[in-house]
């Protein structure tokens, strides 16, 4: 007996989409990333069909030729990024509102739907040195958490655009317990979670768990998984996320943590379209590198579950 799927099996599906990061870009500029015409030439020809801007000016910020490149490689934007530190005061908003509001722009300009927004790291991205302390005292978890329904409100109110909160490695938001307050002290309405998979894993976080417990707040997922060997010398020795990431704790899938047919399998069953966007953290890499992993993870991530696709 062969089964079918019907039209709202069509709809909510998991779209598999790619970012620059998986090309090794972090920066709007530098020599040891691959030129952005690269990228999108190698994106359409690895098969994927959206991805997100990337840091703000590594593609063209002018909408009109923007959306003429994409165009002719028939890809479409799934979400901008944007950084804050909202804990660091409210007065915080300014200094976050004016990169936010170019990117909010570009990204609606281009029919993205959604703002992956990432909290200030305690511990510098690229040396690892310590900026600040790595918890938080109450106050400054309140002003995170007004800042970011403020944040959300604004995204959508103007913009259209959902909020996509990013957990990250040598962030003030990892762990699980981190997370879990978050979403306990903010509105759902104005904040979800962009759930990465590997950051998730780094911090000890589960992802299915999350999926399980807070499914109203998966709004977007960031795919990628985690070397458990090199993860386990990362707690031991301490490490920042900027020498684990050179000594390569990031790792292409299916070779590591968490199982990501579990989380697509878990993802499908929430009945709803998602995007699921491979972010293969790869900084920096040579340039003949990213398009053949790429295409690998495209194959296996769409072999996992009966409702992902590209398009």
């Amino acid at each position: 007996m062969t089964s079918t799927l019907n039209s709202t099996d069509i709809e909510n599906k998991i779209i598999i989409g790619t970012a620059p990061d998986s090309w090794g870009v972090w920066f709007p500029d530098d020599p040891k990333q691959t030129p952005w015409e690269r990228f999108l030439d190698e994106v359409a020809e690895a098969g994927y069909s959206c991805i997100e801007l990337g840091p703000y000016g590594y593609l063209p910020t002018d909408p009109v030729r923007l959306a003429d490149e994409l165009r002719q490689r028939k890809l479409t934007i799934s979400a901008g990024t944007v950084f804050t530190a909202f804990h660091r005061g409210l007065d915080q908003w300014d200094t976050a509102w004016k990169p936010a509001r170019e990117v909010a722009e570009l990204t609606a300009a281009m029919g993205g739907k959604h703002i992956v927004v990432i909290p200030a790291m305690w511990r510098d991205d690229v040396t690892g040195e310590a900026v600040e302390p790595g918890t938080l005292h109450e106050k400054q978890w309140n002003d995170l958490f007004e800042g970011h329904n403020r944040l959300g409100k604004v995204l959508l109110e103007d913009f259209g655009l959902r909020q996509q909160f990013h957990s990250h490695a040598d962030s003030h938001v990892g762990a699980q317990q981190d997370i879990e307050k978050l979403l306990a002290h903010t509105d759902p309405a104005l904040l979800n979670l962009c759930l990465d998979t590997g950051h998730a894993e780094y911090c000890g976080a589960s992802s299915l768990q999350l999926i399980q417990e807070h499914p109203e707040r998966i709004g977007y997922l960031h795919l990628k998984q985690i070397n458990p060997e090199i993860l386990a010398k990362v707690n031991e020795e301490n490490m920042t996320w900027a020498a684990a990431n050179l000594a390569g704790v990031m790792t292409e899938p299916p070779h590591g943590l968490p199982d990501l047919r579990a989380v697509i399998e878990a993802i499908e069953a929430l009945d709803r379209p998602i995007f699921g966007i491979v972010e293969q953290d790869m900084y920096p890499v040579d340039f003949d590198v990213p398009m053949p992993v790429a295409k690998r993870t495209r194959d296996y991530l769409l072999s996992c579950g009966s409702r992902t696709r590209i398009n």
